[in-house]
């Protein structure tokens, strides 16, 4: 097998571990819509990245971070539901890096490898960075799990018992960001958040404890990555978008077999 399946396996593997179990609480607190406006904001901090001359992969997790904390406060108001910003914010955002991209005369970019991921041109740098960010990212889930999944389950009350709600939101935001950061080349900026919740939808028919889940669904995800890259080398399809398609054959998968509990 060539070397650049190899690296795509490894790349693939890597965002399924972290992004999976993370989605798992974007399940659990009916978070995708929110997912999806971090996710469009990627290509934002994209061309501010080129603009400004910064590490993309620094520009997008400062943006997305960025994002996170103005819709927090934006949530304090209560003239404007919750969906209605996260529909600006995440059109907004991809429009004006749309926009902000037609103006790079300098650099040659690939805009369906930024939307739709190039995981065949991952490098080894790129391994480094989504292992190393991975890593870091499943070790802060660990960190917070049990005043995360408190919040999760019942918000106020785990604020009573001293729970400090609103950080724990921010820095579950700011692990989003992270992953959104790292799987951006994997699968690209439209189709991140399946990554995150197809596979622990899929998990949650199987799973009775909210850390089996966890577990089912970074499986799942790793599954998703491996029959995903095999189709686009047999058949020569999209590699990222033909990982999100066995994604929902097995999330349809799930769906059809009887479960014993």
């Amino acid at each position: 097998m060539d070397d650049f399946m190899l690296r795509a396996f490894a790349a693939g593997v890597g965002v399924a571990i972290v992004a999976a179990p993370l989605g798992s609480f974007v399940v659990w607190r009916r978070m995708a819509y929110f997912g999806d406006t971090l996710a469009h904001s990627a290509l934002l901090g994209v061309a501010l990245g080129l603009l400004l001359d910064v590490a993309l992969n620094l520009a997008v997790v400062l943006v997305a971070a960025s994002i996170a904390l103005l819709l927090l406060l934006l949530q304090t108001r209560r003239d404007l539901a919750t969906d209605t910003l996260l529909g600006i914010l995440a059109h907004g955002t991809l429009a004006i890096g749309l926009v902000a991209m037609a103006f790079q005369d300098s650099v040659r970019l690939d805009l369906m490898g930024y939307l739709f991921g190039d995981i065949l041109a991952v490098t080894v740098g790129d391994l480094w960075w989504i292992w190393g960010g991975g890593g870091c990212v499943l070790l802060a889930l660990a960190w917070v799990w049990r005043p995360l999944l408190s919040s999760t389950v019942h918000e106020e009350l785990a604020q009573v018992e001293g729970v400090p709600v609103l950080r724990i939101r921010f820095g579950f935001m700011l692990m989003i960001a992270m992953v959104i950061a790292i799987a951006m080349k994997i699968v690209g900026v439209l189709l991140i958040t399946s990554m995150m919740i197809i596979p622990a939808a899929a998990a949650r028919r199987f799973s009775v404890t909210p850390e089996q889940m966890a577990a089912v669904a970074a499986l799942m995800a790793v599954l998703a990555v491996l029959l995903g890259l095999g189709a686009s080398w047999f058949w020569d399809t999209p590699a990222g978008p033909s990982v999100v398609v066995a994604a929902v054959l097995l999330f349809v998968s799930a769906q059809s077999l009887p479960v014993r509990r």
